[in-house]
Parts: C-alpha cells; sequence; structure tokens
C-alpha cells in the first residue's frame, strides 16, 4: 500500500509498507545496533525505503543528533570504471539510511587517504569506507583515537586492521581459470594487477590454485603484472611475449587491463580466440563491444559498495568486521574465448 495523502513521505508510510512500526523503521534507518530483527524484516523496511523514496530530514537530524549524516568514501582513481559500481552500491544504501556519501580519490595525493581521515575528526563525516591509497601506522593512530567508524572495501590491512569487507577474488579467479582448462587449453598465462595490491594477491593465488589442482606445477605458471589500466595491460602482455612463446590462454586481473591485453595481442598478429583465449574479472557494460565481446568473471559490485555501508553504520569502531560478499559471481561467456586450435 502506498501514501494514499499528498506531501513527504513519513515514516508512518514506510512501516505501513513494510509491516511493522514506525519505531522499527527509525532504528532500521538509523542502523541502531541494538536492535534486533530477522534480516528478511530489515530487507523489507529498505525496499519500502526505496520504493516510497523516503527521505529523512537531515537537517533536522543533524541538529538533534549532532551528526553530519554523511559518510565518506576514498577510492584509488575515478579513471577505473570498476569504482563506479561500487559508488552506486553504496550510495544507495547511504540514501536509504539518510545520509549523502561524499567520494573523493587517492590518485596523485602524496597524503593517500590522510584528508579523509581529517574530515572524520572534525566532525565532517560519520564513517569512512576505504577503498584506496596507502594506510600508515600514523592513519592507523588516527582512527584508534577517533573512535569512529570506519571500514576497508575490498582489502585487507593485515592483522592490526581486521575491519574490512571483500570480494571473492580468489574464486573468482579460479572460475575463471576453470573455464578456459575445461575448453582444453594447458598453457594458461595470467596478466597480473600491481604487486602490492591485496586484491592482486587473491586473484592470482586463485590462478595458481586452479592450475595447480589440473596438475600444472608451479614452475610452469607465467604471469606478468602490470596496474589495473589499458597500459598496464598492454605491457603486461608484451613482456609474456616476449620472454617466451605465446600462451593459449590468458588470464586477466581486471577488465580494465584486458583492453590492453586485446590490443597487444591484435597488433602481434595473434587473433582472439583463435589463437589466444582471453578471460578477465569484472564485468563492466565496455566488455560486451569490444572486439571480440570479453568473457568476464561477474562480481557483485553493488552489493559489495552496499554491504560496506550496512557494516559501518552497524559495527561498533572497536568490533572486527571481516566479511566476504561472493555469493553473485559468475562466468559470463562472450566470444574471446573458445577451445585450443586443433581440437
Amino acid at each position: 500500500m502506498t501514501p494514499t495523502k499528498p506531501g513527504r513521505t513519513t515514516l508512518v508510510d514506510v512501516a505501513r509498507l513494510a509491516g511493522v512500526d514506525k519505531a522499527v523503521v527509525s532504528r532500521v534507518i538509523n542502523s541502531d545496533p541494538a536492535l534486533v530483527i530477522r534480516p528478511e524484516t530489515r530487507e523489507r523496511v529498505l525496499a519500502a525505503v526505496r520504493e516510497l523514496d523516503y527521505r529523512p530530514n537531515i537537517a533536522a537530524r543533524s541538529l538533534r543528533t549532532s551528526k553530519a549524516a554523511t559518510l565518506g568514501l576514498v577510492i584509488p582513481d575515478f579513471a577505473n570504471p570498476v569504482y563506479a559500481q561500487i559508488i552506486t552500491g553504496a550510495e544507495s544504501a547511504a540514501l536509504a539510511r539518510g545520509y549523502v556519501l561524499v567520494t573523493g580519490s587517492s590518485s596523485g595525493n602524496r597524503t593517500g587517504p590522510r584528508r579523509y581521515l581529517e574530515l572524520l575528526g572534525q566532525g565532517r563525516v560519520d564513517g569512512l569506507l576505504l577503498a584506496g591509497g596507502q594506510l600508515t601506522a600514523a592513519d592507523q593512530s588516527m582512527l584508534a583515537t577517533l573512535g569512529l567508524p570506519w571500514i576497508l572495501v575490498n582489502r585487507h590491512g593485515g592483522r592490526t586492521w581486521n575491519r574490512h569487507v571483500t570480494l571473492d577474488d580468489t574464486h573468482a579467479a579460479a572460475i575463471a581459470v576453470n573455464h578456459l582448462l575445461d575448453l582444453g587449453h594447458s598453457r594458461v598465462a595470467h596478466v597480473a594487477g600491481p604487486a602490492g595490491a591485496d586484491t592482486a594477491r587473491r586473484r592470482r593465488s586463485g590462478y595458481v590454485k586452479a592450475l595447480k589442482s589440473a596438475g600444472v606445477t608451479p614452475e610452469d605458471v607465467e604471469t606478468a603484472a602490470g596496474d589495473y589500466t589499458p597500459g598496464g595491460g598492454a605491457e603486461a602482455t608484451a613482456k609474456l611475449l616476449d620472454e617466451g612463446p605465446a600462451p593459449t590462454a590468458i588470464f586477466v586481473a581486471n577488465v580494465a587491463m584486458a583492453v590492453g591485453v586485446l590490443n597487444t595481442l591484435r597488433r602481434r598478429g595473434l587473433r582472439v580466440p583463435e589463437d589466444v583465449s582471453v578471460v578477465a574479472v569484472h564485468d563492466l557494460p565496455l566488455a560486451e563491444h569490444l572486439v571480440p565481446a570479453l568473457t568476464t568473471v561477474r562480481m557483485p559490485l553493488q552489493t559489495l559498495g552496499a554491504r560496506a555501508v550496512d557494516l559501518l553504520l552497524r559495527t561498533p569502531p572497536d568490533q572486527p568486521v571481516e566479511e566476504v560478499v561472493g555469493d553473485e559471481t559468475v562466468l559470463v561467456i562472450r566470444e574471446s574465448t573458445a577451445a585450443p586450435s586443433g581440437q
């Protein structure tokens, strides 16, 4: 039932549609950590919020609670289209709970996320999602002193940075490599992400484990690394081709790198998939418009962003958060993969 009276949607309208008391709606929207309800009830309330386009009076609530009603999200680079989906999911979840999401990049910023940590300390944001930037011991000390919520998004921070929500990158890599193995490929190379990136380490781990399970020894693993850009993929592919015979298949750490991989293979006179099959992690709209259309492993990026906001608002800053989002990871087969020539 939608609200029958004109004007602003109220808590009562949302409560009526969700079939709960308005106090429950208020506590869900405000992410009250003391609220104990069934997950499906919480989702029903949030669905009603979205359906009715309910918007809390942020100005009034800020005056009442002395909070900014603003969350911050720091990403490595606005040029990487993967982060657009994470931002979309995080923004939707933040708005449903009455918060505004502000996003900044640590790219080219020598202080990394430090400026955003300062905003947190000044009370200008109520919580911080950190998806990029180099975190230092000084940053950790600042967060501990502030006592305010923060979450690492799709990255681990070591033993002392035990508040993170990640995708199952190891599983995604195994899905990609097993697809190539099932097609009959035995010479599968890996164009990996930057050596210092946590996501790159997890994807390489999944690659190696899948090959070992198929009887391929570690000595046979061919890997070249680059940054998560088309240029990084192009440089890594050129290195692979220069150092040995061309593989029959390449597993690429992300879809942006795959653009460079495809271009380099074409320039070297190698056809995809006739000579080399290519599969990459992440599925973005550009993947189906590449030539050939790129086979990918689709990961729940929007769900990751939304879940990060939910955990940020529902868990005290001194409570560990270690969650993996992976249920929606699926293989999307397109034109860039096929059985090796001669099979």
